[in-house]
């Protein structure tokens, strides 16, 4: 894989290195091209390599950069320095040839005629389409000022860093993970900080008020201020950030403000053609995009947090998973299926049948707790239970519905929550009821 980008961050179009002309003559082929290059498309790429294409392959990105981790953005390398060194992936040497258009944008479409448009007007035709343009981070309807940030991007975290200076009062608004770890990492650095967010607990959208009270507890104790229940009535500062007017009327003062409400997925791209973009890509268990008339589409495929997609762990319904383990398994899963249909040696038909069950999984470090979780934690109808541990410690904590486990969090545990992920896996093979 080239880590740099062609001439003008453009790559040249591919030819073909052999020919089925009588004459060998080179003629020009069509790539495979995936929209986007972070995780989700790098390992796409490995995984069609790996399944025996050997063709041309294109990917496109937004960012100037090759494909990084993401997750200790907001966690150890927001702590300690931000630089695309520290989060790199490595190249592999089965992926040297895949061609890298960074600092590009797609802009449009047409999956007729089969051709994506970049943002300097140039059309790129595609044999196969993998979308994997991932997320974007949601803003707030505030005036564009100075100390404005989100960390969604490598570059959003080095912004941040220059600011999180010894005696600097951070305002976060959201309490997710992003915000919690973004609040944790800030708080270690010798900020003040204080969490604005509507929930009355932190996390507990994805967590529930159980842990969520629980990791409040742990982040007051290091120092951190919520203000909970409340939401965002106006921002102070005319040229910079100086506090915010929450609706209760309260203003909390700040120097820097962290916006981690969420994200919007980037399929503005695709807007006007056949595809189901309700919430994300929809697509099928092969990721195969689908349309809005039902129809899988055999050259169109979706990987990463943008993909929504059945995962029968769990039950038939499409959802998209924002865990940092979706991008590698998506990808290796497509680039299996549309491996065999470029192929086309007859494997594809048994491939497209067969089941996707990926696991869900996540992790967090927030202060001293590392929070470690398989499942779907949010799909309890409510049925929470401590599974092994004391809550103001390390615990493992259960997440039911209908008396199923489908999700498991451990606090300051790790190889113990291994059993309860092999219970929620059985669920998938049918060996429990």
């Amino acid at each position: 894989m080239s880590n740099q980008p062609s001439t003008s961050a453009r790559c040249r179009p591919f030819e073909s290195s052999s020919s089925a002309v009588p004459d060998a003559v080179p003629v020009t082929i069509a790539p495979v091209i995936i929209v986007g290059a972070s995780l989700g498309a790098l390992r796409t790429a490995e995984a069609l390599r790996r399944a025996g294409y050997a063709g041309p392959l294109t990917v496109i990105g937004e960012e100037p950069h090759a494909p990084y981790n993401r997750p200790p953005l907001s966690k150890e390398v927001l702590s300690t320095g931000v630089s695309h060194s520290a989060v790199a992936f490595p190249a592999r040497a089965a992926t040297a040839d895949v061609e890298w258009m960074l600092s590009a944008r797609v802009v449009s479409a047409d999956l007729e005629a089969r051709t994506v448009t970049a943002d300097d007007g140039r059309k790129h035709p595609w044999r196969a389409l993998v979308i994997a343009t991932g997320l974007r981070s949601r803003r707030l309807d505030l005036p564009l000022i100075a100390g404005r940030h989100t960390v969604r991007t490598l570059d959003d975290a080095m912004a941040l860093r220059d600011e999180l200076v010894p005696g600097a009062s951070v305002v976060m608004v959201g309490a997710g993970f992003i915000g919690c770890e973004v609040a944790a990492t800030a708080r270690k650095l010798g900020c003040e900080v204080t969490i604005v967010a509507p929930g009355a607990e932190p996390l507990i959208r994805p967590l529930g008020a159980l842990v969520g009270a629980e990791l409040r507890r742990r982040h007051e104790q290091h120092g951190v201020s919520f203000a909970l229940g409340r939401t965002v009535a106006a921002i102070l500062g005319e040229v910079a950030f100086e506090g915010l007017q929450l609706d209760t009327g309260e203003v909390i003062a700040g120097d820097v403000l962290v916006e981690a409400i969420g994200s919007v997925c980037n399929t503005d791209w695709l807007d006007g053609t056949s595809l189901d973009l309700t919430d994300g890509v929809l697509a099928d268990s092969a990721l195969r995009a689908v349309s809005t008339d039902g129809t899988a589409h055999d050259d169109i495929y979706v990987v990463g947090d943008i993909a929504r997609f059945p995962n029968r762990m769990f039950d038939d319904v499409a959802r998209r998973i924002e865990h940092w383990n979706i991008p590698t398994d998506t990808g290796k899963r497509v680039g299996a299926v549309l491996g065999a249909w470029l192929a086309d040696d007859g494997s594809f038909a048994e491939l497209v049948t067969r089941e996707f069950t990926p696991m869900p999984a996540f992790w967090s470090n927030q202060f001293e707790v590392g929070v470690q979780a398989y499942g779907l934690p949010a799909l309890t109808d409510g049925d929470i239970r401590i599974l092994q541990g004391e809550l103001s410690g390390a615990v493992a904590v259960g997440y039911y519905r209908a008396d199923r486990l489908v999700g498991v969090v451990g606090l300051g545990l790790k190889a113990e929550l291994l059993p309860y992920r092999q219970q929620i896996t059985a669920l998938a093979s049918g060996k429990l009821t």
